[in-house]
C-alpha cells in the first residue's frame, strides 16, 4: 500500500528546493503546555501514566482545527535529590517542539520521597519558562500531585496562581485522590485563582492502554517513517537515535502505547524542523544549498544540488505516503477503541489523559479551536448523553466547567 501511495505522491508533489518561493503556510494557533509532576515516593502511578498517556494527549490536540503549533515543557517537584534552595523543583525540559525530548525525560524520571511544594513549581513554571509572546496563544500549566497544595509557606499557591494568570497562563490542577478528601479543596483553589480547571484522578489507573488489531501494523509504520528522516549534523544524528529510543520506550509499555506514538508521528504536531532536513526545509528553518556536505546524511554527500533535491523529494513523498497510511489505520483504531474506552471510564474512573484532554479541549475551544465529536464504534449504540464538538466522557472531577470527555 505504501508503494502505491508513494507513487501517487511522487507524481503530484512539487520537488522541495529548500529556499524556493512557496505560498505562506496557514496560520496555526500557538499552544504552550507546561506539565508539572510530583515525583515524591508515592507517585509512581502518576509517572507511569504520564509515560503511557503523553501521545494520547498530543493526538487529541492534533484533531483541533486549525491544528495548533505545540510546545511542551516538563517540570518535576517533590524529590529529595533536588536542591532544597529551589523548593525541590527542576525544569527537566523547557518549552520545546521536540516531543521525543519530553518522552526521554519522562522515561528517565524516578520517584524519591520529598516535600511537595505546589506553589513553588507553579511559580517556577510561570516565571522561568519562555512563554509565547503571541497575545492569542493558549498557555497552560498542568500541576498534578497527591499531597496538600498548601505546604509551601514561602511561595503560597495563591500568589503563584495570581502570578501565572497575570502572565496570561492558565493553571489546571489535578489531584491524585478523592474529591471528598479535605486537601482537595486547596487543589481546587489553585486552578480557580488562575482561571483553570480542577480535576481528580486515580493515579493507579491509566498506565495500561487498550490494544487493538491495528497496533502491530502501526508499529511497523512507526519504524518505516523513521527511514524518511534526514538528520543534519551531529545534533540531528543524536535526535534521530533518540527517536528510535522513544519508539522502544513506548513499545515497552505495550502495543497500544506504541500505536499511539505512531499516530503522533504521523501528524502535524510531530515537528522536527530543528534537526530533520525534510521538516526543516518545509518549515523554512533550513536551506539545502546552505548546508555543508559533511553535515548532510551520507546518502547526500558528494551529490550535485539537483541530486540532493531529488533525494529530499523522495523522502518527503515517502513520508507523506506513510503518514497517509497511518491516518487510515488511526481512524479504524479510534473507532475500535471507543467502545472499550466507554467501558473503562465507567468501571475504573478517569485517567491522567482524560483529565488533561478535558481541560485542554475546553480551553482551546475558548481560543477558537474546534474539535470533532468522537467517532462511535461500528455497530455500537450511541453513548448516553450528548457530546459536543468542543469536548470529548467526563473525568471524575470537582471542576468548574467540567466537560464531557472520552477516554483514549
Amino acid at each position: 500500500m505504501i508503494t502505491s501511495l508513494l507513487t501517487a505522491s511522487l507524481l503530484t508533489s512539487t520537488t522541495l528546493a529548500c529556499g524556493d518561493t512557496t505560498a505562506p503556510p496557514p496560520v496555526r494557533p500557538n499552544v504552550d503546555l507546561a506539565i508539572c509532576l510530583d515525583i515524591s515516593g508515592s507517585m509512581d502511578g502518576l509517572i507511569d501514566s504520564a509515560k503511557a498517556r503523553l501521545w494520547s494527549v498530543v493526538n487529541d490536540l492534533a484533531t483541533a482545527k486549525p491544528v495548533p503549533q505545540l510546545r511542551v515543557a516538563l517540570l518535576t517537584y517533590g524529590c529529595d535529590a533536588y536542591d532544597p534552595a529551589t523548593g525541590w523543583v527542576v525544569v527537566d525540559a523547557p518549552l520545546t517542539e521536540d516531543l521525543d525530548l519530553i518522552s526521554q525525560k519522562l522515561f528517565a524520571l524516578r520517584t524519591n520521597g520529598g516535600t511537595e511544594l505546589v506553589g513553588r513549581v507553579v511559580d517556577k513554571a510561570a516565571r522561568s519558562l519562555e512563554w509565547s509572546t503571541d497575545p492569542n496563544a493558549l498557555k497552560i500549566i498542568i500541576v498534578a500531585g497527591n499531597e496538600g497544595a498548601d505546604q509551601d509557606k514561602e511561595v503560597l499557591y495563591q500568589a503563584a496562581s495570581k502570578t501565572s494568570i497575570e502572565k496570561g497562563v492558565i493553571v489546571n490542577s489535578i489531584f491524585c485522590g478523592s474529591a471528598t478528601d479535605p486537601i482537595a479543596v486547596a487543589w481546587g483553589e489553585v486552578a480557580k485563582l488562575a482561571d483553570g480547571q480542577f480535576l481528580c484522578i486515580d493515579q493507579s489507573t491509566g498506565a495500561a492502554i487498550a490494544e487493538t488489531p491495528f497496533d502491530a501494523q502501526l508499529g511497523v509504520l512507526s519504524s518505516t517513517i523513521n527511514t524518511t528522516y534526514l538528520p543534519v549534523g551531529s545534533t540531528g544524528r543524536a535526535a534521530w537515535a533518540n527517536q528510535a529510543a522513544q519508539d522502544a520506550n513506548a513499545a515497552g509499555l505495550g502495543g497500544g502505547a506504541a500505536a499511539q506514538r505512531c499516530q503522533t508521528k504521523g501528524g502535524e504536531l510531530y515537528d522536527n524542523r530543528q534537526w530533520d532536513l525534510v521538516d526543516g526545509c518545509a518549515k523554512g528553518t533550513m536551506k539545502l544549498e546552505e548546508i555543508k556536505d559533511e553535515e548532510l546524511p551520507e546518502e547526500m554527500r558528494g551529490k550535485t544540488l539537483d541530486e540532493k533535491r531529488a533525494i529530499l523529494a523522495k523522502h518527503e513523498a515517502k513520508r507523506k505516503a506513510v503518514q497517509d497510511e497511518i491516518h487510515q489505520l488511526q481512524v479504524k483504531r479510534d473507532a475500535f477503541v471507543a467502545a472499550e474506552s466507554q467501558k473503562r471510564a465507567a468501571a475504573q474512573g478517569a485517567t491522567l489523559d482524560d483529565a488533561l484532554k478535558s481541560a485542554i479541549r475546553t480551553q482551546a475551544t475558548q481560543k477558537g479551536m474546534r474539535f470533532p465529536a468522537p467517532t462511535p464504534p461500528q455497530g455500537a449504540p450511541p453513548a448516553s448523553g450528548s457530546v459536543s464538538s468542543a469536548s470529548p466522557t467526563a473525568p471524575a472531577s470537582v471542576p468548574a466547567q467540567a466537560p464531557a470527555q472520552t477516554g483514549s
